[in-house]
């Protein structure tokens, strides 16, 4: 096997935390410039999903496992969700019908894996892990993707679940893909990503991002979530960051190294995220009619979150408790 690569110089489960699915504790308030919590650890996600995702986190760290280990488990609940349809199994597929796959993951030490465009492996997020322990690359794509996940013991298996094969061919006939705001959060909608940070009890940070990206998008079409320093950036001196919504926007604008850069340069994890969504609105003229939502961590356990329209909501586990916020938005 070849040594793990450097990629840049320079709750318990949700019993245990006593909350259900259905009692998911709600806070909506304006996140205050260094967003603090008690103590570690500390798990951050996007979206709803992101609650069963983080509690899965938490459950690995207490159990003794690693910071990697925990962001890796915590993900794959929602890509083996078919309920989901916007990560793994049960994903709304491309113009073509066919479900593909982005993910990456990074750990604390500086390594980083990928895959894009990968099709009939439900968890992606696990592939990206063996690209980053086991090769000397970052990103594996797709009939590539597909050879190395199979070669290492992965099962195929068919991501287009019935349901959502019938509304695949609706939206065909009807061709009706308008993106609107915040779809990506909405019942039926398909297009979305979990983002997932989490720091140890040791200070240790990684963080994973995985998604079968936008519904109805041309063959081919890779989204922010595996290219590293887009859709996510860990360094463990300094933060970390994950984005979603329009990848598109992301990519333009490298946004999780960009708020992680911030961080170094002295920001709070708040602040980054803003003026990472603020350089979106400079430089991308397009930017009204999509959403991007940021979540940050840095070194102390300071969090922030920031997204470009009202709507974007992360899920928070610490001190005890896991629970759903709404995000501050520029607009």
């Amino acid at each position: 096997m070849l040594n793990r690569r450097k990629f840049l110089e320079s709750a318990a489960a949700l019993g245990i935390l006593g909350i259900l699915p259905s009692k998911i504790a709600k806070a909506n308030f304006r996140l205050s410039k260094s967003g603090n919590t008690k103590g570690l650890p500390i798990i951050i996600s996007t979206w709803n999903h992101g609650i069963a995702a983080n509690a899965e986190s938490l459950k690995i760290l207490n159990e003794g496992g690693s910071v990697v280990d925990a962001v890796e488990k915590g993900v794959m609940i929602p890509e083996a969700d078919p309920n989901n349809h916007s990560v793994g199994l049960g994903g709304f597929p491309d113009r073509d019908g066919h479900v593909t796959l982005d993910a990456s993951i990074m750990n604390s030490e500086g390594n980083a894996g990928s895959v894009c465009f990968l099709e009939n492996i439900v968890h992606p997020i696990s592939v990206a892990r063996i690209v980053m322990d086991k090769t000397p690359h970052v990103m594996l794509s797709g009939s590539g993707a597909l050879q190395f996940a199979v070669e290492n013991g992965f099962k195929q298996e068919n991501l287009l679940t019935p349901e959502m094969k019938k509304k695949w061919q609706q939206w065909a006939k009807d061709k009706n893909y308008d993106p609107k705001i915040n779809w990506e959060n909405e019942p039926n909608k398909y297009h979305d990503t979990i983002g997932l940070l989490a720091i140890d009890d040791n200070a240790q940070m990684a963080g994973a991002c995985t998604t079968s990206g936008m519904g109805g998008k041309i063959r081919g079409r890779v989204g922010d979530s595996p290219i590293i320093g887009a859709g996510l950036f860990v360094d463990n001196e300094v933060g970390s960051a994950t984005a979603t919504g329009m990848g598109e926007l992301v990519m333009k604008t490298l946004g999780s190294f960009l708020v992680v850069e911030f961080i170094r340069n002295g920001m709070s994890p708040q602040e980054a995220c803003e003026k990472a969504v603020l350089r979106i609105v400079e430089k991308v003229p397009e930017h009204k009619k999509f959403q991007i939502g940021f979540i940050a961590l840095n070194k102390k356990g300071e969090y922030g979150a920031y997204s470009l329209q009202p709507g974007f909501n992360f899920a928070l586990s610490a001190d005890g408790k896991n629970m759903m916020i709404d995000s501050p938005s520029y607009f």
